[in-house]
């Protein structure tokens, strides 16, 4: 069966991918991140305190936290505010785990001494992928922070011991593809969540088959296309970052 993809990319080909700085002036560190037509605004904001379970349990150095949201105008039925309902739905509840544990993942957060880093994901627009988008833009956003703290001299030295990002791949019309877009994600047999560091580990793999199975050579197929996609976008926020030195 000959592949035809919503936007006529090949398998392998990511949709246009950009971290624009400067999105959030107000933020210590902030980027638009862009995968395609999906757009997250990604603040990183300092505060110095620390959270209260970790004095109570004497644990020390710093930590990080993330939150993430839809806007209401960013899907095209409006999406009700979690406010409004009185309590975050579990996607949302998910997803934020997921941005934290990520950026944990490449911190030493012993470095972070006696600061709290939230991180805010807020999409601007929902064309699939917001979640990959939402790691990958928080990164930079983070590391923007970071160097801004390090120049003022408030901590010695950079927390950050590796890059991290994230893409999504699938099994599309029975062919494996990378970076799905919302079309792409609703029809689907098999999709995933990557999460990789700039020196190539893991750090999550999300991977379900939607009424649908998939092989271990599927598996490993959709894996070598994350990778493949993700080499670009780390030299994306290497590029982004090299305005920060």
């Amino acid at each position: 069966m000959l592949l035809i993809r919503p936007d006529n990319r090949e398998a392998a080909q990511l949709r246009p991918i950009s971290f624009q700085p400067g999105i959030a002036p107000n933020a210590a560190g902030s980027v638009l991140a862009a995968y395609g037509n999906t757009r997250v605004i990604c603040a990183a904001t300092l505060e110095n305190k620390v959270p209260p379970w970790m004095k109570q349990q004497g644990i020390k150095g710093g930590w990080l936290t993330a939150e993430y949201s839809l806007l209401p105008y960013s899907t095209q039925d409006r999406k009700q505010r979690d406010i409004a309902k009185g309590k975050l739905d579990g996607r949302t509840v998910e997803i934020q785990r997921l941005i934290g544990r990520s950026l944990r993942a490449v911190l030493d957060l012993e470095k972070l001494d006696g600061y709290t880093l939230w991180v805010d994901c807020d999409v601007l627009q929902a064309d699939g992928g917001t979640r990959t988008a939402s790691i990958s833009g928080a990164y930079v956003a983070a590391q923007i922070a970071v160097r801004k703290l390090l120049a003022s001299g408030k901590i010695k030295e950079s927390p950050f011991v590796d890059s991290v990002a994230a893409i999504s791949a699938g099994i599309y019309q029975d062919s494996p593809v990378l970076d799905l877009n919302y079309l792409e994600d609703k029809d689907a047999s098999v999709d995933a969540n990557i999460v990789m560091t700039g020196s190539g580990k893991f750090v999550e793999v999300q991977s379900s088959g939607e009424e649908a199975t998939f092989s271990a050579k599927e598996l490993e197929e959709i894996i070598a296309l994350a990778r493949t996609g993700l080499a670009t976008i780390f030299k994306l926020q290497q590029e982004t970052l090299a305005q920060f030195p």
